[in-house]
């Protein structure tokens, strides 16, 4: 299949998603009148595997991938109803990611390819998120994407399936990986983001006050690493003082510590708001996906920012925030419809920021920018 040769045919696409701690697979089809319907998704977690380390062991993790993406592609299948040979097309995250897992889907995809003779599409995993509101809610073009998550954190304006202006980013951690490490610092459960929220309930947020970062520079970049060295040096301080750390204590630290987040997203979201109105879309929407988007706090936050400023509030169901294979078969449903496919030579990129034209903001090496 050539460029633009998908456009208004009935469509079936086998998805891949295997760039962190999640195997995925998912079939999507897609009617000739442009109806998008997710047959089955399947992901298989590695959060009991990686517990005992608190956090992602990358070996550990390509390992899983190439043990159980097969299976999660025959279970996709048999969720879905559907033979192989009835799927058109194969989508695969073929980055960013933790290397080892990303080169575990690319070659599965490959292979499957290459033994079916069905085109293949290499997914930027961000891409990804990026397109999954117009998945969801048919979101129109252009709008304004909050991505928050484990490993990624920046603002959007997704103005089509190829084309992404980043208003500002992390330029250290992103916000869920800062709550996975707060979550070790306090000796709560991993994953650290829904630890930390539910220690936080019971917790005073203005007992400890911690610093909001970047919020005295201009833009909308973000930091999240000296928050997370503020929250060390408090949880020490606390120790010495009292001779150990109590459950109100903890609270307490997880309550700032989330609040500071929270002020720190808001506000960053209220001026990428103002930089998206300035191209004066026809409808505003501010759309947010990733796994941090299922915090309460942060996503009232985001939620009241969103309506003062008059803009739609748009958040894909936590399944489809955070990592599966469903927004990865869309991405190339999008894409196909401009672009050819990839052949054989299709590598794993550990690196692959969206909007190439912006400086990296964390650097680059012989890989290329980090995003």
């Amino acid at each position: 299949m050539q460029r633009g040769e998908w456009v208004a045919q009935a469509l079936t696409v086998l998805g891949l998603e295997s760039s962190c701690d999640d195997s995925a697979a998912a079939i999507l089809r897609r009617s000739p009148d442009g109806s998008v319907e997710i047959l089955s998704s399947v992901v298989k977690s590695q959060t009991d595997l990686h517990a005992a380390f608190g956090g992602v062991v990358p070996e550990i993790a390509a390992r899983a991938h190439a043990e159980i993406l097969d299976i999660c592609v025959e279970e996709a299948l048999a969720q879905a109803n559907l033979p192989l040979a009835e799927v058109d097309a194969l989508a695969v995250t073929a980055g960013p990611g933790l290397i080892g897992g990303v080169v575990s889907g690319v070659m599965l995809a490959k292979g499957i390819s290459a033994a079916t003779g069905k085109p293949l599409y290499g997914i930027n995993h961000l891409a990804g998120h990026a397109l999954t509101p117009r998945l969801t809610h048919g979101t129109a073009y252009p709008y304004l994407m909050l991505l928050i998550s484990g490993g990624h954190c920046q603002f959007l304006v997704v103005k089509s399936a190829d084309s992404f202006e980043r208003l500002g980013g992390t330029i250290d951690d992103a916000p869920g990986e800062a709550f996975d490490k707060i979550a070790r610092l306090l000796g709560l459960d991993q994953p650290g983001g829904p630890a930390v929220e539910i220690c936080a309930r019971s917790g005073d947020p203005a007992r400890f006050p911690l610093p909001r970062p970047l919020l005295d520079r201009d833009g909308c970049d973000l930091s999240f690493s000296g928050l997370k060295t503020a929250v060390l040096r408090l949880r020490d301080r606390v120790v010495e003082e009292t001779g150990g750390l109590r459950l109100s204590d903890r609270a307490d630290i997880c309550a700032a510590f989330q609040a500071s987040v929270t002020d720190v997203l808001a506000e960053k979201t209220r001026r990428a708001l103002t930089i998206y109105a300035a191209e004066k879309p026809q409808t505003a929407t501010f759309c947010v996906a990733g796994g941090v988007a299922a915090n309460a706090s942060i996503r009232a936050a985001l939620e009241t920012v969103s309506a003062e400023t008059g803009a739609d509030f748009v958040a894909p169901p936590l399944a489809l925030c955070t990592d599966n294979a469903a927004m990865i078969a869309y991405a190339a449903m999008e894409q196909m419809t401009t672009r050819a496919p990839d052949d054989m030579t299709l590598s794993a990129r550990p690196r692959w920021p969206l909007d190439q034209s912006s400086p990296a903001m964390l650097g680059g090496g012989k890989k290329g920018a980090k995003a």
